[in-house]
């Protein structure tokens, strides 16, 4: 499980990278991938990695949606940054990747955002997904 642990903190990292950097997810995706080929220091980007940030490319609209209609109190753009790709990323797992038992996916949310988020950020995060998964049934739309 170590493997897709660390998959999930680069997919998050490839996240934030493109919220940063104002790019498409994929294009950060992309560069990750060239670098890790051109620098031997750099680890490969996992297939699992690559699943995860085209999973939620895939979906980034329908999951934007999902967290501004749910997300109590704060707009996206006020959310913080590492806090939104957090979700981001725990949203389209949750929802869309059946093959993760739904309390991995909240687990794994709730300790990035301990590593790399504020004090209340665990218990936000662990708070939206967690309704996420209480509606799961009904948040699931194939259409992008």
């Amino acid at each position: 499980m170590a493997a897709r642990n660390t998959a999930r903190k680069r997919a998050f990292q490839i996240l934030f990278e493109g919220d940063q950097r104002g790019v498409d997810v994929q294009t950060v995706l992309g560069d990750w991938i060239r670098h890790s080929r051109t620098d031997t220091r750099q680890p490969p980007v996992s297939e699992y990695t690559m699943q995860l940030v085209e999973g939620y490319a895939k979906y980034a609209k329908r999951i934007d949606e999902l967290i501004s209609q749910y997300a109590v109190s704060w707009t996206l753009d006020r959310m913080p940054v590492v806090d939104r790709n957090i979700l981001r990323l725990g949203a389209y797992e949750l929802i869309w990747v059946d093959e993760t038992p739904d309390a991995v996916v909240l687990d794994e949310a709730v300790q990035l955002a301990k590593e790399f988020s504020t004090d209340e950020s665990p218990a936000f995060v662990n708070g939206l997904l967690g309704r996420f998964k209480e509606l799961k049934s009904s948040l699931r739309r194939d259409e992008v």
